[in-house]
């Protein structure tokens, strides 16, 4: 029986990405967001599939901002189902600024409020939001760059300066994330996009 590459995958992953693309990946960014106390994860498509590891530091939705993957249903060991949202984009060139500053008012929403669940929902509770892309590297780093620098500027400094941050925290080299999605956030930031930008709260 041969192997099926799962839909979506690239044909050839660099053998270093591979191998973090297989085991799950999670980073804490920062803490204490809101009225929840929520904190924010960077992660992989891996850790967003994998029940034992959200729960261990109590993530409870995720948002997936590729276009290409999807993380199927997922409960969580103590009965709570994990809510996903997706905010698909490539990891190259052709993204609108507009779908990356919506993604960005998306992490926004989820780091400060919560949804609460109507009786008949799926069971859900409070917690703590993943980031995730396929691995992690440049769609969702790119992102958390861009609501740090807006949303929790200050104690990031600006979108470089977060962007540094990510890179040492990830342990990604100036090589991601990959120009175009660098080019997309400096677009968004250039355009003036996003709620709360320049100090205003919107």
């Amino acid at each position: 029986m041969t192997n099926k590459r799962r839909l979506g995958i690239p044909d050839h992953v660099p053998e270093a990405e591979a191998r973090e693309d297989d085991r799950p990946l999670l980073f804490p960014v920062i803490e204490g967001v809101g009225p929840h106390e929520k904190t924010l994860y960077l992660g992989n498509l891996a850790a967003a599939e994998n029940a034992e590891q959200l729960m261990a530091v109590d993530i409870t939705e995720t948002l997936n901002v590729s276009i290409n993957m999807f993380p199927g249903p997922l409960i969580l060991p103590d009965g709570v189902h994990v809510r996903r949202y997706q905010i698909g984009m490539i990891d190259g060139a052709g993204n609108s600024p507009y779908l990356m500053a919506a993604a960005v008012h998306a992490v926004e929403g989820l780091m400060r409020g919560y949804v609460p669940a109507k009786p008949h929902y799926p069971k859900h509770r409070k917690g703590n939001i993943l980031v995730h892309c396929r691995g992690g590297r440049s769609r969702s780093v790119a992102l958390i760059a861009l609501w740090l620098a807006t949303f929790a500027e200050e104690g990031f400094g600006g979108f470089e300066a977060a962007l540094v941050h990510l890179r040492t925290l990830r342990g990604l080299d100036d090589t991601y994330p990959l120009i175009p999605m660098l080019a997309l956030a400096r677009d968004v930031l250039e355009r003036k996009l996003l709620v709360g930008q320049d100090g205003g709260q919107g």
